[in-house]
């Protein structure tokens, strides 16, 4: 018996081997020696191993992720996979959709604490098919503890820019019951985000995650997941008499929560089986200045879903199909101060949508077929599909393909945003489309993993920015071209033994869109080059974790300069680096383990975003006890 995909059907051993299930690649949970898409996996070892305190530190070891955070930790986090936008990446928490509607359907990874994760999931490319709006760079799936075996443990953690960090988790499982608990809380003050000699630019995050199953009898589970968050960050913004980035007393406190409910009948290798679920979402963003309020908004989000399963075998061949149903309601609003409650807005939309996927196995092929209708109410239906197939040639060699679709809705503020004199929304706009295609041919044999991908996608109707110089007035509309990205992922993994796992990766991208003559320019903020090399594992008392992320040069427009060239703002250079941390556990007794970690090792000062410094080296220790585990 499982849980509806995304949730999460089975842990992780390692990050390397080839035998976890995947959970996004498909609506049928699936092992990734069966699926034909570009899957990376983060498991529990990993994440205890190197004890980086946010998922996106983890992202940004992955393959064509590109990871910009506007300052030190717990500032503005923006994820592009494969060169997408940011907003072009779907979240999934505990088999919650996340993205925050109240903040331009965008993925919060800067509250995202990884002390509330157990594994991470990322599947590269367009899978709107399967999984509707922004999964056009990809989807990530963040599960918690899954509940497999009683037990219980503390964290606690101190060391740089005053930082402290502490986590309690536990999980029963009995009499048909699993129940797991986890809470995390990090705070900071921080280093200053525009120039080093002002104040502190800190953060303080709160997290709880919850998971309760039932098998209320043979063929039925019964299951209820939640997650909330509550953040203070603090960080520098523009000045209100010059207009330029500057030395402020900037903070926003967001909130966001969500529980889901499902009852699923049967199980996914049964003639015939399926799962109902509700969920509900809700968030808030509140913008000040010191103590005086600007603005605020909060959404929320409603989804009910239906999943009717059926399994079959003729001969050899293997058959699934899955016909889903769904219907979300989204309701937005905002209101300043700043500007006299001129930017207030009220709105809501709603969308329904039906899936069916066929997937089936023959001999050494898998196959898999996937098309979606979304019917919105607000602008143009969308209809995409999604197709693959993996042969296993034998002696460990593999070849897949796939060709996959994706759109994006505009987000409430492209379509209504207003502010006097700055701005106007278009509610005319039409969902972004993204399509492409991938290759790879992959090799696994004895602990070791290699794989080569390439690939390439383009989009329409981009939503971008638009200026009428006869008005003053800011808007935005869907571009006239096409923005074309392309580029190559090379993976290597080699699992020796249980004190050493090795994983490296490097990744090569051409991402351009067009400009206002029509001509293509590199888009920013998406390096050419990028890698990662990690390593972890444990021997006797000693547990230890690496990891090296290098992102090349990329470029970033800067808004305090303008071109008159290009009569915009100057797009400029950033230099590449290499990010260098490494975390070393000693089990003083059983339960009990003491801990060191390090970040930035190398104490690079770099620039994810121009004008914001991030955090130099920190190094923290602190100690876990465990009871059960």
């Amino acid at each position: 018996m499982i849980d509806t995909p995304p949730a999460l059907a089975a842990h992780a051993v390692t990050p390397v081997t080839r035998d976890e299930i995947v959970v996004t690649a498909s609506r049928l949970p699936t092992r990734e020696t069966a699926t034909a898409a570009s899957v990376s996996i983060v498991d529990h070892a990993l994440i205890d191993h190197l004890a980086s305190p946010f998922v996106s530190d983890y992202l940004r070891l992955l393959p064509s992720v590109a990871v910009a955070v506007s300052g030190p930790a717990g500032s503005q986090t923006d994820v592009r996979i494969r060169g997408a936008e940011a907003n072009h990446t779907l979240l999934f928490i505990d088999g919650i959709r996340a993205n925050d509607p109240a903040a331009g359907n965008a993925p919060r990874f800067e509250l995202l604490n990884a002390d509330i994760a157990s594994r991470i999931e990322l599947v590269r490319g367009p899978q709107s098919a399967l999984w509707g709006s922004e999964a056009i760079g990809g989807v990530v799936a963040v599960e918690g503890d899954p509940g497999t075996k009683t037990g219980g443990s503390l964290m606690a953690e101190a060391g740089s820019f005053a930082t402290y960090r502490g986590s309690a988790s536990g999980t029963y499982v009995g009499n048909g019951f699993t129940a797991s608990l986890a809470l995390a809380h990090q705070k900071s003050r921080g280093t200053d985000a525009f120039d080093g000699t002002g104040d502190k630019d800190g953060y303080d995050n709160q997290s709880v995650r919850a998971r309760l199953t039932w098998q209320a009898a043979p063929a039925l589970l019964i299951g209820a997941s939640a997650f909330a968050t509550s953040a203070l960050s603090e960080y520098d913004g523009y000045s209100t008499v010059t207009y330029l980035h500057a030395d402020t007393l900037d903070n926003t406190r967001n909130k966001l929560g969500a529980v889901r409910g499902w009852a699923s009948v049967g199980a996914v290798d049964d003639a015939l089986s399926g799962t109902l679920s509700a969920s509900g979402l809700w968030s808030s963003n509140l913008n000040r200045l010191d103590q005086t309020e600007i603005n605020r908004t909060r959404a929320d989000r409603r989804t009910l879903s239906g999943e009717l399963r059926h399994h079959s075998h003729l001969g050899e061949l293997d058959q699934h199909i899955v016909l889903a149903v769904e219907q979300e309601d989204e309701n937005f609003h905002a209101r300043d101060v700043a500007y006299g409650g001129y930017t207030d807005q009220d709105r809501d939309r709603r969308h329904r949508s039906v899936t069916l996927e066929y997937k089936s196995d023959y001999k050494a092929l898998t196959g898999d077929v996937a098309i979606r209708r979304d019917v919105f109410n607000r602008f143009r239906d969308a209809t995409t599909v999604r197709a693959s197939v993996l042969a296993r040639l034998g002696r460990g060699f593999e070849v897949a393909g796939s060709y996959g679709e994706g759109i994006a809705q505009p987000t409430f503020f492209d379509l209504y945003g207003f502010f006097p004199g700055s701005f106007v929304g278009n509610p005319n706009l039409v969902p972004e489309s993204s399509r492409g295609g991938e290759g790879s041919i992959r090799w696994h044999d004895a602990g070791w993993n290699v794989s080569l991908t390439a690939y390439r996608q383009r989009l329409q109707n981009e939503i971008v920015g638009t200026y009428d110089p006869s008005t003053f007035l800011s808007s935005t509309a869907n571009a006239t071209g096409t923005s074309r990205r392309e580029g190559v992922e090379a993976e290597l993994g080699w699992n020796p033994s249980p004190a050493l796992r090795i994983r490296a990766q490097g990744t090569y991208l051409h991402a351009t869109e067009p400009n206002v003559l029509g001509q293509q320019i590199k888009e920013v903020r998406r390096p050419k080059w990028s890698g990662a090399l990690v390593a972890d594992g444990e021997q006797g008392k000693l547990s230890y974790g690496v990891s090296l992320a290098y992102n090349g040069a990329r470029t970033d427009v800067d808004f305090d300069q303008f071109d008159p060239v290009t009569k915009s703002s100057k797009v400029v250079r950033l230099n590449g680096y290499v990010l260098a941390g490494a975390r070393v556990g000693y089990r003083v007794s059983p339960g009990v383990e003491l801990f060191g970690r390090i970040a930035n090792a190398f104490d690079r000062d770099y620039r994810d975003v121009v004008g914001y410094r991030p955090s130099g080296r920190s190094v923290d220790g602190g100690i876990r006890l465990a009871v059960g585990r």
